[in-house]
């Protein structure tokens, strides 16, 4: 009681008005159940009506413990799962917009074909001959053995195998992505209208085409050949020959067992280590390259060059780009080496037991030049040329000599240093490192 106390002290006013409060709110707690009410059933009737019109239907088949599964349909996505039993199961989920007319025959318009082939299965997805207006979305799970290889196409959709397949693989889709696992065999896959590409390890060839997305894969055990018209090429591992075109994205490659030959039209092409001859080019972009064990062919018409060590003859071009370049050990294959940059600065470093023979130049010696380590023995002269400039040369042999190293540069600096192995070393390691961690972010990425 003592909590109420106050309220006997108060004034008449007071009362009146603590009394109205009071009214008030038991007025509003009396009234609240109706209100509620009305709004839980208002709700109620909004998720209903915002629920789309569906429909499903299973089937299964036996088969043999391993074969090819041959999955073809005008739409929908696709995913395949695996089990340890002699059968191929499917269950198809369709999915119309709320308000469709006429959903029932819509959703009804879609069914499935199953039967078997001499290699294994056919599923074919089939609609009616004359299909209600409306949209509809179409999902197929397939289940089959593990032993199962796949030759599956969709007209509009994505693919998912995320489980890993053995035998050659074919998956198609004319528009969606392709997201598959690991492959013990060969693949081919393709996004006509441009979707993206992501396969994890592939143990031999693969052939990944897209209309416009971004190509991503683990190691390959064969030859690879990518290709992209819009996207990013980024690819672990590739132990036999390495083709990659893409015509406006990035490549990224982390070893090569073999030789490489990597295009864009407008971006970075960065290579790990690779054991083979590297060809490279790009219109619009840079090149690093961290080793090449074989000889190597870098172009680039608007981007930097960058090479961290180069075991065999190195031909490297750039318009507006400069050029880095580490050459700590003799070429392994006779061949000489030229570096050339139009508008942008040339470093090399050298190691210092290298036998190598210099010649230099400098188009534009009046106001550009050379800088070279006070122990590399070279001579710099000066010529005049056709146009009035002053070329300015720099001649000399390293440890007796031996292949001849190019340098040219028209309106840029060049600078000769002695380079540190254990420096090389170190970047080396940090660029294949940082390699790395691109295709772990790539996978952890990847399209689920």
């Amino acid at each position: 009681m003592r909590c109420g106390a106050p309220l006997l002290h108060t004034g008449v006013k007071s009362r009146k008005m603590t009394l109205a409060a009071i009214c008030l709110l038991a007025l509003g707690i009396l009234c609240l159940p109706a209100h509620t009410s009305a709004w839980h059933r208002n709700a109620r009737q909004s998720a209903a009506s915002d629920v789309r019109p569906s429909r499903d239907f299973s089937g299964s088949t036996p088969s043999r413990d391993s074969g090819r599964l041959h999955l073809k349909t005008p739409l929908g996505n696709i995913v395949i799962h695996q089990h340890d039993s002699a059968t191929i199961d499917y269950h198809v989920h369709l999915e119309t917009d709320t308000g469709t007319k006429d959903a029932t025959r819509l959703l009804h318009s879609f069914g499935v074909r199953l039967q078997p082939s001499e290699d294994g299965v056919v599923l074919v997805g089939v609609t009616t001959s004359r299909v209600p207006a409306g949209r509809l979305w179409v999902t197929l799970d397939v289940t089959i053995p593990r032993n199962f290889s796949l030759d599956v196409g969709t007209g509009v959709g994505n693919i998912t195998a995320t489980e890993d397949l053995v035998g050659h693989q074919m998956l198609v889709t004319q528009g969606g992505n392709i997201v598959a696992g690991n492959i013990n065999g060969s693949a081919h896959l393709t996004a006509v209208a441009g979707g993206h590409i992501s396969v994890k390890n592939v143990s031999g060839e693969l052939v990944a085409e897209t209309g416009g997305g971004h190509i991503m894969t683990g190691a390959v055990g064969g030859n690879a050949f990518l290709h992209t018209h819009g996207g990013h090429i980024r690819a672990g591992s590739i132990a036999g020959i390495a083709h990659l075109v893409t015509d406006g994205g990035n490549i990224t490659l982390e070893h090569a067992g073999a030789d490489i030959i990597a295009e864009t039209a407008g971006g970075q092409i960065q290579v790990g280590e690779a054991a083979g001859v590297v060809r490279a080019k790009t219109d619009g972009g840079g090149i690093r390259v961290a080793r090449t064990y074989g000889a190597a062919n870098l172009q680039s018409a608007d981007g930097s060059i960058y090479l961290t060590q180069a075991d065999g003859a190195v031909k490297a071009s750039t318009a507006t780009g400069g050029i880095t370049a580490w050459l700590v050990s003799p070429s392994k294959d006779s061949g000489q080496c030229d570096l050339q940059s139009t508008k942008g600065d040339i470093v090399v470093y050298l190691g210092r037991n290298l036998p190598v023979t210099i010649d230099a130049q400098v188009q534009m010696g009046d106001t550009h030049g050379f800088i070279i380590d006070p122990d590399i023995p070279l001579v710099v002269h000066y010529d005049d040329g056709t146009r009035g400039e002053r070329i300015a040369h720099a001649e000399g042999a390293l440890n007796g000599g031996g292949e001849v190293l190019h340098v040219r540069t028209v309106s840029g600096n060049i600078r000769f240093v002695l380079g540190d192995a254990d420096k090389q070393m170190e970047m080396f390691h940090q660029q294949m490192e940082g390699m790395q961690k691109q295709i772990d972010q790539m996978q952890k990425n990847a399209l689920p």
